[in-house]
């Protein structure tokens, strides 16, 4: 990859499992006649914010569960732990065109067969008993992101990002509309890493232009080398992450037990609101 990249191609928002990338080329995009504008940069930045978060300054949590899974030669992938999650989002207009976007995850890995906190864990690949963290990401407002017409970037990377009309990939198919994207990492960090992610919306709310925050669900793929608490070494191997989830109104919704350890652990990430 150069050094100068597309602000088109980058990464739309805060992925999941991995707050910074750079997303790849779009195929194009499917409009429809009861749909808003999703071909036009203007048109695809309103709804981009629509589908991931909101046309207005307020937080809104997505909540997922999911299963990593580790891969090692030709066997076969083996479930290794199951997570929960929750991204938080906030967007916020700076000008005509351009957002501010900022965010934070927190993950709680869990067991894969009955489902309680992972706080620790027998490798099976070393057979060592390792302490297994909870993934947080995010929470500094100075490294969140610009949403603009022009595509968007990494605030902390304006310099190297070449500006190009914002242009989606969208489809439109009986009673839902969905967005691809998908995420390629910036040179210089440890192989395999990709990610493929889908947002999903009912039809009837996304052609509604009134719906500002627009309820939406998503599934994701992540590809990823081993994580360092593992303490791989040099084992040949990685995992992969996958999971699925959904916009919620507030973290009021958010399951009992996952909300109850997000209070008690991390009671900073509960909210994206940069000026807080």
């Amino acid at each position: 990859m150069s050094e100068q990249v597309s602000r088109r191609d980058t990464l739309t928002g805060f992925s999941l499992l991995g707050l910074s990338g750079l997303a790849a080329g779009l195929p194009g995009t499917a409009q429809a006649k009861d749909l808003p504008d999703i071909e036009s940069p203007t048109g695809n930045l309103r709804n981009l914010l629509r589908m991931s978060a909101s046309l207005d300054p307020e937080d809104c949590p997505w909540y997922y569960n999911g299963t990593i899974f580790a891969i090692v030669g030709e066997e076969a992938p083996r479930p290794i732990m199951t997570f929960q999650g929750m991204e938080m989002y906030w967007a916020q207009k700076v000008k005509e065109g351009r957002y501010r976007f900022t965010g934070n995850t927190v993950s709680f890995m869990t067991d894969v067969e009955s489902g309680d906190w992972l706080r620790q864990m027998k490798n099976p690949y070393t057979g060592k008993t390792v302490d297994v963290p909870a993934a947080v990401q995010g929470g500094n407002p100075k490294r969140g992101f610009n949403y603009t017409v022009d595509g968007v970037e990494p605030s902390w990377a304006t310099d190297k990002i070449e500006d190009k009309p914002l242009k989606l990939w969208w489809t439109a198919a009986g009673n839902y509309v969905w967005l691809h994207n998908e995420t390629v990492y910036p040179p210089g960090l440890p192989a395999p890493r990709k990610q493929r992610q889908t947002n999903f919306a009912l039809r009837e709310h996304f052609a509604d232009p009134t719906v500002r925050k627009i309820p939406a669900a998503f599934s994701a793929t992540f590809f990823s080398p081993w994580p360092h608490w593992m303490e791989m070494g040099d084992q040949p191997g990685h995992v992969i992450w996958h999971a699925s989830g959904a916009k919620l109104d507030s973290i009021d919704d958010l399951p009992p037990t996952y909300k109850a350890r997000l209070l008690g652990e991390h009671p900073d990430r509960t909210t994206a609101n940069p000026n807080a």
